[in-house]
């Protein structure tokens, strides 16, 4: 900054921007010149504030604009870094030598002022805020999960009771989507299973030359556990998220909207029939999967230990019972409710953005997940105290 006799401050910058400050009497004036524009080299403004700051002696703020070139969003905004640090200093500004334009927009400006919570602040909160903050989002999901169930469950009774209905051939859809199209990767899945289960026990009975405990070992795996719970996963994965997108999507396009202003039950409409095509399928899908866990068991209990095909399929059917598969269907049934509960809920609370859709898919997957190892526990830990 350098003093011209008149007591004038020259910012050094750029040719086609200059910025002037004079004191004359506690005012001071800001002269601007060039083109402020936004590809120029723009002046800083620190000398500027701090001759606001200096000392409370400037009472006032004017502008030159003689010789101003062209200017855009720019000057407006450095023109309201000025304004605001003076009001904040008590310092009155002078507007009125600006160009009309420049005024209208400083006016806009000032007419809409930015909300106090516009900014995100970046506070630290402490582990009790975090478990609190946590707890009640908890608290409020449970809500919401009990509210859908319980709108489900009177769905279903004003369905038995004609007051409500869905298309018929929606449900046979549904059945074909989770049916008969998940079989190859239940295949796939299934098969694998059942050779881990078989290379894994043959670890521990081969010690002891028992390798034809492996198919006790894979047939009850599979019947009672695996079988339908890695169908449930799988299913999921392919077929609650798919649920959550396809109600997400319609909520998006305000089709649940126009089912509700023709007077159809979106829960009976859209929820039953995906619910009733996963509770009847998962028992049949289950029973595939225990096939397919059986036979990958025995590909590598016949081909890589010394035990004949003949031996492995009288070892598997004298230690499955029925109440084995019985078991496993009513995990599978369970699991195919929370599927379908999991996929639709979600559904239902989606957003109305591309990106919430994504979301609910992912959040009915964990979601889904999460349901099925909690009941299968908690099942496995009654048929264990029951004795079956």
């Amino acid at each position: 900054m350098k003093t011209s006799p008149s007591q004038q401050f020259k910012i050094d910058s750029s040719p086609s921007c200059d910025i002037i400050a004079s004191c004359d009497q506690q005012v001071l004036d800001i002269a601007f010149g060039g083109d402020w524009i936004l590809d120029a080299r723009l002046p800083p403004l620190e000398p500027i504030l701090t001759r606001l700051d200096a000392g409370n002696t400037i009472k006032k703020v004017t502008f030159s604009t003689t010789a101003l070139g062209n200017w855009d969003s720019m000057l407006v905004t450095e023109l309201i870094k000025i304004i605001d640090y003076a009001s904040q200093k008590g310092v009155t500004v002078d507007k009125a030598s600006l160009p009309a334009s420049i005024q209208g927009l400083l006016t806009l400006v000032s007419a809409v002022p930015e909300r106090v919570d516009a900014h995100r602040d970046q506070t630290q909160t402490s582990w009790s805020q975090a478990l609190a903050v946590s707890t009640g989002k908890a608290i409020q999901h449970g809500k919401e999960m009990l509210i859908f169930v319980g709108e489900m469950i009177i769905s279903t009774f004003a369905t038995m009771r004609g007051q409500a209905h869905f298309r018929r051939q929606d449900l046979w859809l549904y059945i074909q989507e989770c049916g008969p199209s998940a079989l190859p990767i239940v295949t796939l899945i299934s098969l694998l299973v059942g050779l881990i289960l078989a290379f894994v026990g043959a670890v521990q009975l081969s010690l002891f030359g028992a390798q034809i405990y492996i198919a006790n070992l894979v047939s009850l795996g599979m019947t009672r556990e695996m079988g339908g719970l890695m169908t449930a996963i799988i299913m999921s994965g392919r077929t609650g998220a798919a649920y959550a997108a396809q109600i997400g999507t319609m909520h998006v396009n305000s089709e649940i909207d126009a089912l509700k202003t023709m007077n159809l039950d979106p829960m009976a409409f859209l929820v039953l029939p995906r619910m009733l095509a996963l509770i009847i399928i998962m028992p049949l899908l289950c029973l595939y999967a225990d096939l397919m866990g059986i036979i990958g068991g025995g590909f590598v209990t016949v081909n890589f230990f010394d035990v004949s095909l003949t031996e492995y399929m009288d070892r598997t059917a004298s230690a499955v019972k029925m109440k084995d598969f019985i078991i496993g269907f009513v995990k599978c049934s369970v699991f195919g409710i929370l599927i379908a509960l999991s996929g639709c809920m979600r559904g239902m609370q989606c957003g109305r953005s591309a990106s919430a859709v994504g979301d609910a898919g992912t959040s009915a997957v964990v979601t889904a997940i999460v349901f099925i190892v909690v009941a299968d526990s908690v099942m496995t830990i009654i048929c264990n105290r029951l004795g079956i």
